[in-house]
């Protein structure tokens, strides 16, 4: 006994399938090896110490802008802390900061963590309104018991960051 069918017609129709199927496979293989740099993930400070993201993994840091931690140097790069309930992160950035960037207010950072653990923002975005926030930091904040939504105060994090890990290795 043969596997191929005994119909003419489904021999033909199995050999189709068995010859578009690796050139498919291929297509996507090379896709998803192509989009590979284009992926970025979303994390707080706390998620990304718990993760290790790896040094030089292009990623999005978001929470809120540490008070107290905003630094202008006259080359024009600023340095300031991302926090959230239970990490901080200090984020270094070339350039212009958008306008309604302020400390005590949300961000997301994109760029990369260098071996020092810094993280070296190539953009910085600002929430654009008092009631606007990204899905991904909201959603985070949330989780984490921090959401400020209805307008409550902004916590201190210079107490709750005291005990907090800053991320300082890039392992």
């Amino acid at each position: 006994m043969s596997w191929l069918p005994k119909s003419r017609t489904a021999r033909r129709r199995l050999m189709v399938v068995a010859a578009a199927a690796p050139v498919v496979a291929l297509a996507v293989g090379l896709t998803l090896f192509a989009m590979r740099d284009q992926v970025s993930f979303f994390y707080t400070p706390s998620q990304a110490i718990e993760a290790k993201v790896p040094a030089g993994r292009n990623v999005q840091l978001g929470g809120l802008v540490q008070a107290g931690s905003v630094i202008k140097h006259p080359d024009g790069r600023v340095e300031f802390t991302v926090a959230d309930v239970k990490g901080a992160s200090k984020v270094s950035y070339q350039g212009d900061l958008p306008d309604l960037f302020r400390e005590g207010q949300g961000v997301v950072a994109q760029g990369a963590f260098d071996a020092g653990g810094t993280f070296q923002a190539k953009q910085v975005l600002a929430k654009h309104d008092e009631k606007y926030m990204p899905r991904e930091v909201s959603k985070a904040l949330k989780e984490q018991g921090e959401w400020r939504g209805d307008g409550a105060a902004p916590p201190d994090y210079n107490k709750a960051t005291q005990a907090a890990p800053v991320r300082t290795t890039g392992t």
